[in-house]
């Protein structure tokens, strides 16, 4: 049997190394901040955790206000590349007031302000992406811009590291403006003549309206609603571990607070690199949802563990299966909503739509997590966050459906050699199962080329 593809469709001019490097450095720009930023208030700045938790909560809050309308804008615009370069020096002025003055009323306003131009970073990216590569193309390159995301966490997570243990926990901000120019850079690196605007959106290229779909596309879409719900009980369950886990090493180990934090991320990181890689190849093959399924599952497995010993080493081993749950569910969430908007136009919308509800579950839980450690302690936090996640898995497997879609193949009689018989020809769409099952039963007088 021959499989035969038809040729790459990759943007004409555009060198995919720069993707690669858009995804590895907005990994390091936004990985300066987030936990590092948590144990800097809480260890070296005396910040209570309702404090911090009150912090992250109305930065958060008032960011979720603009992912949807962020990601409509981003659906609207042509100016992708402009909106990532403007966000990138918004955030590089942010980190710098975090820097230069991290008491309360300033660091609320610069992490609010981060918190509503991160919303552009992660549909933009994934608009760059529909827009510049092939649906057969997609599930693999969604994999490939996670992998190399996570490239970024480790090489961040190692680089402030050193820069925490040779100049104090406050440098690590000052990481965050080297990086803006360099991911600025790799943003403008791509010819903007390379993107298809019609397919960054979602939208089939002939689309008859400009526009696309009505934006009730998306409400009225059940299975994307049921996905929006099981993302905001994994991020509430899942956000504050790792600030959590962060914490309680560095205040056993506060001379080393920043390279613990690094650890963490790291050991994290490694795993979701290649745990990444192996989602995008496989995804349409096995389908979206029993990876999901996996994934959610280890996440209440993770909450339980981390109580059963505060030892640092204890505490970093189990931060490892974090490769696993986050890394499958960041590699196929912009795929999923891809699968569901094909052919609306409204994909970034939707995208925008669903880091809303998941951003309201991550807010939130930085309070709760916050008030439950104050008054209970952390291994309470830890088993909230184990029955949320038990909560998340049960949703996920009895409401959602799988949204991969079988690939159109056509199959046509190759000449036989002298003896042989020939097949029929056919032509249709069959789900990935009966895909399998066709391929196992071809013979060399079979062709068969995928669309």
């Amino acid at each position: 049997m021959t499989v035969v593809t038809s040729p790459s469709s990759t943007a004409v001019g555009f060198w995919p190394a720069s993707l690669d490097a858009i995804n590895f450095l907005l990994a390091d720009v936004r990985g300066a901040l987030g936990p590092y930023l948590n144990v800097f208030l809480v260890t070296q700045q005396g910040w209570s955790q309702s404090s911090v938790g009150l912090m992250t909560t109305i930065g958060g809050l008032i960011g979720l206000a603009a992912q949807t309308p962020a990601g409509a804008a981003i659906d609207a615009t042509r100016a992708k590349r402009s909106a990532i370069v403007l966000a990138l020096a918004v955030l590089a002025l942010g980190a710098l007031v975090i820097f230069a003055a991290p008491s309360f009323w300033p660091v609320l306003a610069a992490n609010t302000v981060l918190a509503v131009v991160g919303d552009i970073f992660g549909p933009a990216v994934a608009a760059l992406t529909l827009g510049l590569f092939a649906q057969r193309q997609l599930a693999n390159q969604m994999g490939r811009n996670a992998a190399f995301d996570h490239a970024g966490n480790v090489a961040i997570a190692v680089i402030a590291g050193g820069i925490g243990w040779l100049f104090g926990q406050r440098a690590v901000f000052l990481l965050v403006p080297l990086f803006a120019v360099l991911a600025a850079g790799a943003v403008l690196s791509i010819p903007a003549a390379a993107i298809d605007h019609r397919r960054a959106r979602g939208a089939e290229p002939d689309a008859a309206t400009p526009g696309g779909s009505s934006w009730r596309t998306v409400i009225e879409c059940r299975p994307l609603v049921v996905f929006a719900v099981c993302a905001m009980l994994f991020h509430f369950a899942n956000a504050p571990l790792l600030p959590l886990v962060g914490q309680k090493l560095a205040l056993a180990n506060k001379e080393l607070a920043t390279a613990m934090m690094s650890s963490c991320i790291v050991a994290a990181q490694l795993v979701m690199l290649p745990i990444a890689l192996l989602v995008g190849r496989q995804a349409d093959q096995w389908g979206r949802k029993p990876i999901l399924l996996v994934g959610f599952a280890i996440l209440p497995v993770r909450a339980v563990l981390y109580t059963f010993s505060d030892d640092s080493a204890w505490l970093i081993a189990v931060q490892l299966l974090d490769g696993v749950g986050a890394g499958i569910f960041g590699a196929l969430t912009p795929l999923v909503v891809a699968d569901l908007m094909r052919g609306t136009g409204r994909y970034n919308l939707a995208l925008g739509a669903v880091a809303t509800v998941q951003g309201i579950g991550a807010s939130l839980s930085g309070l709760a997590a916050g008030l439950i450690v104050d008054h209970l302690g952390y291994g309470m936090a830890f088993l909230n966050s184990g029955a949320v996640a038990v909560i998340a898995l049960v949703v996920l497997l009895l409401a959602m459906p799988e949204t991969a879609q079988g690939r159109k193949i056509r199959v046509w009689p190759v000449p036989p050699e002298p003896g042989q018989r020939s097949d029929v020809a056919t032509t249709g769409t069959l789900a990935a199962p009966a895909q399998r099952a066709l391929l196992r039963k071809a013979d060399s007088n079979v062709r068969i080329t995928w669309s």
